[in-house]
């Protein structure tokens, strides 16, 4: 049995098999409209969630299973001080496989230690958003044809940005990557990012202030928000709030085949007058996160579609 927790439980051959599944979902989506029949996931959402949530259900409800789950901790035993470590245990008796969210790092890795069935991080506080990766990985392969010999900017809060953190971790295994890490002072990466995954595998990378700096040398342009829940203070997020705002003005800065991805919610860092633009594709991502975690699905619960 096995769980996802991080990108790198995945090796690289192991992931690029994973998202030939999720193009062959896309592309024949009736040949698994009944792999998981009999199937069930619970969605542990100890933290509100639209996207992440909602295409788990909608991935396993287009393999022919069903869902069951709470959505937030409030409406879970955790509102009476049950334990994840228990919570799991119940839910192993319930459900075949598992989606937890929880604002505590760790908080999956402690329920997968206890679980008799496959538990997947669905995000843990600021540390790992590991089906984001993967749905980020299909998007710039299904879109670019390659995860190797890019040059990716990522922008706004890479302090606290999970998604970024785990796209990091796993794009430092492809050829010739190179990074523009764009943030305030404030919103810096964290240290045990850029040591022990940039430094450490001699990754190329360099950080500015001004998105518009870095936009001309631009792959990829990956936006974050900056994220209210993770600040200690009102005013603190205020004041970084409106940091990076991406419109039609900067965009005509970027290379004209640039493509934009997002793992929303947005909040206002990219202006409604971009989602025309043929490079936005963050609406297109939304649409790979559901074959992705099909994916992900059959080959957590070892089903093979002929």
């Amino acid at each position: 049995m096995r769980h996802l927790m991080s990108p790198l439980d995945f090796t690289v051959e192991e992931l690029d098999k994973l998202l030939d599944l999720a193009n062959d979902i896309e592309k024949n989506p009736q040949k698994y409209a009944h792999a998981c029949e009999g199937k069930k996931i619970a969605t542990l959402f100890y933290e509100p969630s639209t996207r992440t949530r909602l295409s788990f259900e909608a991935a396993m409800l287009n393999l022919g299973g069903s869902v069951l789950g709470f959505s937030s901790a409030d409406s879970s035993s955790a509102a009476k001080g049950e334990s994840v470590s228990d919570t799991i245990r119940i839910v192993s008796c319930y459900a075949d496989i598992c989606a937890m969210r929880h604002p505590k790092e760790g908080a999956p890795l402690v329920a997968s230690l206890k679980s008799s069935i496959p538990v997947i991080n669905a995000g843990d506080g600021g540390h790992q958003h590991p089906t984001q990766t993967l749905t980020d990985l299909l998007t710039i392969r299904s879109l670019k044809g390659r995860l190797g010999n890019l040059t990716i900017g990522l922008c706004g809060d890479l302090k606290f940005g999970r998604t970024v953190h785990s796209l990091i971790h796993a794009l430092v295994r492809y050829p010739n990557v190179r990074f523009v890490l764009i943030s305030p002072e404030e919103l810096r990466i964290p240290d045990y990012i850029r040591d022990d995954v940039l430094v450490r595998n001699n990754q190329s990378f360099r950080e500015v202030i001004r998105l518009e700096d870095a936009l001309p040398e631009l792959d990829l342009l990956y936006m974050t928000r900056v994220q209210k829940e993770r600040f200690f203070n009102e005013e603190d997020y205020v004041r970084m709030k409106d940091f990076y705002i991406l419109d039609k003005a900067k965009m005509e800065l970027a290379r004209p085949d640039m493509l934009v991805l997002h793992p929303l919610p947005r909040v206002n860092e990219i202006s409604v007058e971009v989602d025309d633009d043929p490079r936005a594709v963050y609406f297109k991502q939304v649409q790979y996160g559901v074959y992705v975690r099909m994916a992900l699905i059959l080959t957590l619960l070892e089903v093979e579609v002929c």
